[in-house]
Parts: C-alpha cells; sequence; structure tokens
C-alpha cells in the first residue's frame, strides 16, 4: 500500500468493528462503526460476506491515505447479530 498512516506502533493487530456496505471480488467497502468512516478492505475471502453484515477485522494497523482509506485484512469474523448500529446505515 501506498501513502500510509495510523500504523500501529506496537506491532499488535487492530481490530476494526464495520458493517459491509458492499461486496466485489476480493474487496469490501465498510462502514467503520467507531468513526462512520468508508474503508474498502482487501481480502481474498469476500465473497465470503453479506453487505449489511457486521464484522470484526484484524488488520495491521496501517491505512492509506486515499479517498476512501483502504487496509489489507489479516482476519475477518462475523459479530453476532446485525444490530451493530452503524451511522451510516
Amino acid at each position: 500500500m501506498e501513502n500510509v498512516c495510523n500504523e500501529c506502533a506496537c506491532g499488535e493487530p487492530v481490530c476494526m468493528k464495520a458493517r459491509i456496505l458492499r461486496v466485489c471480488c476480493c474487496e469490501l467497502l465498510v462502514c467503520d462503526l467507531d468513526t462512520c468512516q468508508e474503508v474498502l478492505v482487501h481480502t481474498p475471502e469476500a465473497c465470503c460476506f453479506c453487505a449489511g453484515e457486521c464484522v470484526c477485522i484484524e488488520y495491521s494497523g496501517a491505512m492509506t491515505k486515499s479517498i476512501p482509506p483502504q487496509i489489507n485484512a489479516d482476519c475477518i469474523k462475523r459479530l453476532n447479530g446485525n444490530g451493530c448500529g452503524c451511522c451510516c446505515c
């Protein structure tokens, strides 16, 4: 990724809770539940998910400065239920 910011200095993975807005081949467009910011998530597992699902995305903490920002997911887990209350949806 180019123009990297928000990198975790401790080396620990970062978890983003998000609602999936759109599913494409190898990427998800999500709404970060903490910031209500759209983020493009690169993952080969994208087709395993559906729009509207709430997920926890583990990633390195590195995020591009592009619009929308982009991350590479290390792991994506579904959250129980869809009552995640994203202000973007």
